[in-house]
């Protein structure tokens, strides 16, 4: 018969609820004893049944359990206080310390924007002047090399825009060269046309139908 799966609520039924406590704890009992002699620890169990029942093991003495239980609580909880003090302490040092980084860097920021320079002397004075114009020579150097590197994209940009010129000349040169041959041949067909329908014969005739005359074309074109 399979074993169906417990469901981890409180057990309704009083009986039932009764025999399931009896034999966990039983179980828990043995469990203990198990481990106690095949490892060789000390163990204290307490349990106390839904009527207020003490069950109890112990591998030695529970008292003696319990006492040493306490003592090493005692002694974490003193460790736990002492290490949280200490840490308390450095963040309270080094929080100290950022606050005072930040009023030194507000104060350089003010100098370096040309306030609150009454108290300070020649030498402090000189000093500001030369982290000036370090500062002034790097963004120099900077401003030079982006102006750098636009000119040579806008270069490379030139170079792309003359070859797509180059190609667009030499496909209109093809184009119109392409459209001066067909107008050549449409010419030299139309003369050919002209020169053919020059040649036709045309009869004149002068007079009246019973006695008009021919008139030869060597006479027409005279």
């Amino acid at each position: 018969m399979v074993r169906g799966k417990t469901q981890m609520k409180r057990i309704e039924n009083a009986t039932s609820r009764q025999v399931t406590f009896s034999k966990r704890r039983n179980g828990l009992m043995k469990k203990a004893f198990e481990l106690s002699i095949l490892c060789d620890a000390e163990v204290a169990l307490i349990v106390f049944s839904p009527r207020g029942r003490l069950y109890e093991f112990a591998s030695s003495s529970i008292q003696e359990t319990i006492e040493r239980y306490r003592s090493h609580s005692r002694i974490n909880n003193t460790q736990t206080l002492s290490e949280s003090a200490e840490n308390t302490q450095h963040l309270k040092e080094e929080a100290e310390n950022m606050m005072k980084r930040i009023d030194l860097l507000e104060t350089s920021k003010r100098k370096l924007l040309g306030e609150g320079l009454g108290t300070c002397s020649i030498e402090e004075l000189q000093k500001i002047e030369q982290q000036l114009e370090r500062s002034i020579t790097k963004i120099r150097a900077k401003k030079t090399q982006v102006f750098r590197e636009q000119i040579g994209h806008l270069k490379e940009k030139e170079k792309t825009l003359i070859a797509e010129n180059v190609m667009l000349s030499e496909k209109y040169d093809k184009y119109s060269s392409q459209q001066a041959k067909k107008g050549d041949r449409k010419n030299i067909a139309e003369g050919e046309a002209f020169a053919a329908s020059s040649d036709v014969e045309t009869e004149l005739f002068i007079g009246l139908p019973e006695t008009r005359t021919r008139i030869s074309p060597s006479l027409r074109t005279n």
